[in-house]
């Protein structure tokens, strides 16, 4: 007879009826004295996560947290659950925040913490956020808001370098965990309840995507597709030793924690969460002998190579870089092949709104960025969104995905409807990337309709622009924008920090950018900086870059990646 506390369960379901909890606390009691967690001086073992996590579920359910109404019961942009908001830089309690409330029933979603007061007090009470776990150094920020947000009832602190006091009313978290129960939680937890993902913000207000905790793990989680934890449980040998950089709160960064869990391996988290330090995670990779690197995109790659130039590190037992969030530029990864030519770079395309889409990989020389081998479940919808793009069709569609996606946005059902359109009986996901299909299978990205540049009758898509004069030996990071003009109606601008001790003019960087986009596409003007601000995930902040290239802010100081 197979009871609650039975660790594998003899039946079939689809692999999406599996909770998050489930499988991990399934996995965890196979490999209970294995190190499951690794952050600066803990190592914490897969039974010792179990337990933390059993215990913060189970004071987020001594406090009247967790779920209310049934999914069964609500329309797709509905939530029954109590919603946990983590304002955390990286570290265990992150992660131990999403399994933990997953166990309570309670719904996480991740909270940017470069964000001011208004922008705080926009996403907390857009979330309806009952629950936040918050770092020391953010306590200032979150007690300008707090009467404000009358649904926030508990409050937990993580001490920090800041020493900041408790706020009034907010329990330590380890408090918090010391006392409350270590035995499994007494509700049934279900692949129904959710897991919310905000959007970033850097082209709008964000949004909460919300998933069936279920779909995530496939779709977002990479998890199994067998059909029974007997089943999951013996694929979970991969071995995986992963240092996941980006910060947490960027979906990329616990995506591949919990796909590294799902596998049975260990997540390494680094000593500096709080900015990119290229020493600390050049030296955890060579102490530690991990074998899997995620990164986001060039923001990332560009500090890492320069360490690489500076200093020597054995890192033969690097196998795997993955750029998630955000493709590498092609001349980068041919220098991370330089330096490990026994490296194999990915480049792993994925939205909140859609999960885990599309991925290249690069291998020895001629390394390539913006295409991506079609597969299963990623189509391109015409530009009307009233059919399926066949291969070698020269329209510029939209990138989509059909099977397993999100329920909706959180509270907004018109842009849930937009953004999951039906096209012919089947519901798709449309994150809003522009796309081609050639005839080989391959996928063109072009890159955001929501940056895309309307000049001359033309529309020019930044992200190629950028890739184009980052190309130039001179540049450090380019970002690009529009601003009105009279001729064109809005023309091009480059944004670009040159590399330390570098110099080049406008007619150099246009000279090489001409060599891999044509002339229209060609910045009309270049505005340098001394740094390119991004988000602390590593994307491109545009409301930012449009700022700059129409003068109204001033040029930024240059500074390390903070995160």
């Amino acid at each position: 007879m197979v009871t609650d506390d039975t660790p594998v369960a003899r039946f079939s379901r689809m692999p999406d009826q599996f909770s998050v909890a489930e499988l991990h606390e399934a996995i965890a009691a196979t490999r209970p004295d294995d190190i499951c967690l690794v952050f600066r001086d803990h190592r914490f073992t897969w039974a010792q996560v179990t337990e933390r996590t059993r215990r913060l579920a189970n004071h987020l359910l001594s406090q009247g947290l967790g779920c209310h109404t049934e999914r069964s019961e609500l329309q797709g942009h509905e939530s029954g659950q109590d919603h946990l908001a983590i304002y955390l830089h990286n570290g265990n309690e992150y992660l131990e925040c999403m399994l933990g409330s997953f166990k309570a029933r309670v719904a996480p979603f991740n909270v940017n913490y470069r964000y001011v007061a208004e922008e705080l007090l926009y996403l907390l009470t857009d979330s309806n956020a009952a629950a936040v776990v918050i770092h020391s150094q953010f306590a200032p920020t979150l007690a300008e808001v707090r009467d404000q947000l009358p649904n926030l009832r508990v409050i937990l602190q993580v001490p920090d370098a800041s020493g900041h006091s408790l706020l009034p009313g907010a329990v330590w978290y380890e408090d918090a965990l010391a006392a409350a129960s270590a035995d499994k939680p007494a509700v049934q937890w279900s692949p129904d309840d959710l897991y919310i993902l905000y959007t970033g913000g850097t082209t709008g207000m964000p949004k909460g995507v919300m998933w069936r905790n279920g779909d995530a793990n496939q779709e977002c989680f990479g998890g199994s597709k067998a059909e029974t934890l007997e089943e999951i449980i013996a694929e979970a040998n991969t071995g995986l030793k992963a240092l996941l950089a980006p910060p947490f709160m960027h979906g990329a960064g616990h995506w591949m924690s919990f796909r590294t869990w799902n596998g049975g391996g260990t997540v390494y988290v680094q000593s500096v969460p709080e900015r990119l330090d290229p020493t600390d995670i050049w030296g955890l990779i060579e102490r530690e002998h991990l074998n899997f690197l995620l990164i986001v995109g060039d923001a990332f790659g560009r500090p890492l190579l320069d360490e690489l130039e500076r200093t020597s590190y054995d890192l033969s037992s690097l196998t795997v870089l993955l750029s998630g969030g955000a493709p590498l530029s092609a001349h980068l990864k041919d220098e991370f092949l330089r330096h490990l030519p026994t490296l194999m770079i990915v480049d792993g395309l994925g939205s909140s709104e859609a999960g885990g889409q599309l991925s290249q990989v690069s291998a020895g020389g001629g390394a390539t960025t913006g295409t991506f081998p079609i597969s299963p479940g990623n189509h391109v919808l015409s530009a009307d969104l009233d059919r399926v793009l066949e291969a070698g069709d020269p329209e510029m569609g939209w990138l989509a995905k059909s099977g397993r996606l999100a329920l909706g946005y959180l509270g907004d059902p018109a842009k849930t409807a937009r953004t999951y359109p039906v096209v012919d009986g089947v519901r798709y996901a449309v994150p809003g990337d522009r796309a081609r299909l050639r005839a080989d299978g391959i996928i063109e990205l072009h890159g955001r309709d929501s940056v895309t540049i309307n000049s001359g009758g033309e529309k020019i898509f930044a992200e190629e622009v950028e890739a184009a004069v980052k190309r130039h030996p001179a540049v450090y990071d380019c970002v690009v924008a529009g601003r009105p003009s009279e001729r064109w109606g809005n023309e091009v601008v480059a944004v670009v920090r040159l590399r330390d001790g570098a110099s080049a003019t406008d007619e150099d960087l246009l000279h090489e950018a001409e060599q891999h986009i044509a002339r229209y596409k060609l910045p009309k003007a270049f505005v340098y900086v001394d740094d390119v601000v991004r988000s602390p995930s590593g994307k491109a902040d545009y409301r930012w870059a449009k700022q700059m290239a129409t003068g109204s802010l001033s040029t930024v100081q240059n500074g390390p990646v903070t995160m």
